[in-house]
């Protein structure tokens, strides 16, 4: 997806920027819990964001979604964001990182 090296810090941003979205249930931002699986930025800065939730069913779906897509949106460089949901691989709490381990008292 991400074919340029000047959109490497671009793609970067975002990830920082989507540190301010938390999973309502778990507390804990969607870089730290994993649930973010790719960030890449396309031609004319369009952040393609692919994600998951820690369940199929999860109720906060449309809202970390949403919460997603408008922190991309909010880095300077970014045009628009377009926030794709996948299942595949199944999210485990060991995609976790171990600090976010640590305070939900898993590590």
């Amino acid at each position: 997806m991400n074919d340029g090296e000047p959109t490497m810090p671009l793609a970067a941003d975002v990830i920082e920027a989507l540190r301010v979205v938390i999973d309502p249930e778990l507390g804990e931002n969607v870089i730290d819990l994993g649930l973010i699986y790719d960030v890449a930025i396309a031609e004319g800065g369009i952040a393609q964001i692919e994600m998951t939730t820690t369940t199929k069913g999860c109720p906060a779906t449309g809202y970390l979604k949403e919460a997603v897509e408008n922190a991309a949106w909010s880095v300077a460089g970014v045009q628009f964001a377009e926030v794709r949901l996948t299942y595949e691989p199944a999210w485990l709490p060991e995609m976790m990182n171990d600090s976010a381990r640590q305070r939900l008292g898993l590590a």
